[in-house]
């Protein structure tokens, strides 16, 4: 990838702004906070930041004193801070908190078809989410292990989720797939659906070794190549990406930029560095001096027609937000650090 107009002193402060606002939010163990608390342990497995690893061991020691609820698919979010704790610390609460949520998805957790986790609360339907709070889970915990049978579970969410999801033709992705009826319901390409999506798929290669000895691993490359492909050319003029991707009266919507730009740079293509730099300008712009992340819309049912995804509020902060924000930051640092060793 070109160099990007950025300094890594720069993107360092950004990170520890982003970490330490979103450290001060009442968030609870679910979904939210999965996503969030990804964002602050990728940051510091990037910058070894001990002071953010610090604040998550408080955060969760807390928590565990009172127990934690009981396990669903959004749940299983918060494994994803759980195996950068354990891998930090050696800490063996920690994993026996993943291994339980493994045990949930493989053999409690509702399914439909082939093994097809079910979205909390909704009989027989597939949402693109599921790919981030269980299946990249999975597929992470699968690598550590080198267990066969965890990443081919985990791949098999991958390829089904694909089949269901994406348009073919268009290469963007639905919201969600209701089995029973056989359709997408009001059928429109919401953009953290497809961030969703985009970003657990362009982490695939990193967590699967030798990763095209798996026949669902090259669904996975070709349809984030055809994703990408399309959703480049949605992006705005502020380097954004509107929260119903085709919809040009539909509003800037920060969190699914976030995860769509960050999968952008994890393919690693040269010739979409120029997005990944308006997307840079357009996501530092929407975070304030105290590391809020404006512009992100409220949590999202698939919903009834195009008004209902347009009046979703964005004036609050949230989670996601937050968490994919952070990944995108990252991930950036990350593979800048690659180009420069190459």
């Amino acid at each position: 990838m070109v160099k990007l107009n950025y300094d890594e002193k720069e993107i360092l402060n950004i990170i520890d702004k982003v970490v330490k606002k979103t450290m001060t939010m009442d968030l609870t163990w679910d979904w939210p906070c999965g996503v969030a608390y990804y964002g602050v342990a990728s940051a510091y497995e990037e910058t070894r930041n001990e002071e953010y690893l610090n604040m998550l061991i408080k955060w969760t020691d807390d928590y565990l004193e009172l127990g934690i609820p009981g396990l669903s698919v959004n749940t299983c979010a918060m494994g994803h801070a759980m195996l950068t704790l354990y891998e930090a610390t050696n800490e063996q609460k920690y994993w026996d908190i993943i291994m339980s949520k493994v045990d949930f998805l493989r053999n409690k957790a509702l399914c439909f078809g082939d093994k097809v986790l079910q979205h909390i609360g909704f009989k027989e339907q597939a949402w693109a989410d599921t790919l981030f709070m269980a299946a990249f889970f999975l597929l992470r915990v699968g690598n550590k292990l080198q267990d066969q049978e965890i990443i081919n579970f985990a791949l098999n969410q991958f390829h089904w989720h694909i089949k269901y999801l994406q348009d073919p033709e268009i290469g963007l992705w639905y919201h969600g797939y209701d089995n029973i009826e056989g359709n997408h319901m009001s059928g429109f390409y919401w953009a953290r659906a497809n961030a969703w999506a985009a970003y657990t798929m362009s982490k695939v290669k990193q967590n699967v070794l030798n990763w095209f000895h798996y026949p669902q691993c090259m669904d996975v490359e070709c349809s984030l190549r055809d994703q990408l492909a399309a959703i480049k050319y949605l992006q705005t003029e502020n380097g954004l990406w509107r929260t119903i991707l085709d919809d040009k009266e539909a509003y800037e919507e920060v969190s699914a930029s976030c995860g769509i730009a960050a999968a952008i740079i994890n393919n690693d293509n040269p010739l979409h560095t120029k997005y990944v730099q308006k997307a840079w300008n357009g996501i530092v712009s929407n975070i304030t001096e105290d590391g809020r992340v404006m512009n992100v819309s409220g949590g999202t049912a698939v919903m009834i027609d195009r008004e209902g995804y347009r009046k979703v509020p964005k004036d609050w902060m949230q989670g996601w937000g937050q968490g994919l924000a952070l990944a995108f930051f990252t991930d950036l640092l990350r593979m800048q650090r690659i180009h420069k060793n190459i």
